[in-house]
């Protein structure tokens, strides 16, 4: 069961860097961006999280959160973001709970051999908790900005 465009997003808690629990709901009257990531500290996730971190300000502006979030336990994810000096909480995920939710687990081959993983996804919740859009199998470079024209776009349709 995935999250169709429009429809309310369940709420969840997820334990996140800083030794802190992110609850959606919590979130409410806000805009929230979820990125799904593979794996912490590999190049191109490394360069996705600078993208989010670098445009940070124009994010908030838009009245928007970042929370990036990979099957990475809590200290790998500590230190993606001390290393990458990222300015948002990282999600771990471990059990999947978020991954299963937004069905981004994927059959995907390496090497010839075959294994489950993240398929690189972003999503983007409106105030209310709605899902508003999504970014399924993501291209890192130029994606970003796509999503911030986005936010910016649907932020501007409420004010």
């Amino acid at each position: 069961m995935s999250i169709e465009l429009g429809q309310s997003v369940p709420d969840f808690s997820a334990s996140a860097t800083g030794d802190t629990t992110v609850t959606l709901s919590q979130l409410r009257g806000k805009q929230v961006v979820i990125y799904f990531y593979p794996k912490a500290s590999t190049p191109g996730c490394t360069t996705e999280g600078g993208d989010f971190r670098d445009n940070k300000n124009a994010f908030d502006t838009a009245n928007t959160v970042i929370l990036g979030v990979s099957r990475d336990g809590l200290r790998a994810q500590e230190n993606f973001k001390t290393k990458q000096d990222f300015n948002f909480a990282l999600i771990s995920d471990k059990d999947e709970t978020l991954c299963t939710l937004f069905d981004v687990i994927k059959l995907k081959k390496m090497y010839g051999k075959e294994h489950l993983g993240i398929e690189r996804s972003t999503f983007l919740i409106d105030a209310d908790g709605n899902l508003a859009n999504e970014w399924r199998g993501v291209k890192v470079p130029g994606h970003v900005a796509e999503v911030l024209t986005a936010a910016q776009a649907l932020h501007a349709s409420r004010s």
